[in-house]
C-alpha cells in the first residue's frame, strides 16, 4: 500500500505534520470513510495549538475504526520486489 505525507501550518503558525496516510481509488470501499477522517482529523489539528508536531494518521484510524475494518483496509499484499 501506498501512503502520503501531509505538512502544513496551524493556525497558531505551528508547522506540523501528518504521517501514513494510505492512498486509495476512489473504487475502493473505505475511499470516503478515510476522506471524512482525514478531514476531521486535520481540522481538529488545524484549530488547537499542539506540543507534538507529527502524527500518524494509522494510528488515529486504529483508535476510530472497527477492528475488522481497520485489519481489512492495512491488510493489503505487499507489493514484491517493489513492483
Amino acid at each position: 500500500m501506498l501512503y502520503k505525507t501531509l505538512e502544513f501550518k496551524n493556525a497558531v503558525g505551528q508547522k506540523l505534520k501528518v504521517t501514513e496516510i494510505p492512498v486509495l481509488t476512489i473504487d475502493h470501499r473505505y475511499y470516503f470513510t478515510i476522506q471524512g477522517r482525514l478531514q476531521i482529523f486535520v481540522s481538529s489539528l488545524y484549530n488547537k495549538p499542539q506540543v507534538k508536531t507529527c502524527f500518524s494518521f494509522r494510528d488515529y484510524l486504529q483508535r476510530k475504526m472497527k477492528g475488522s475494518d481497520f485489519l481489512d483496509l492495512f491488510s493489503d499484499p505487499e507489493l514484491k520486489s517493489n513492483a
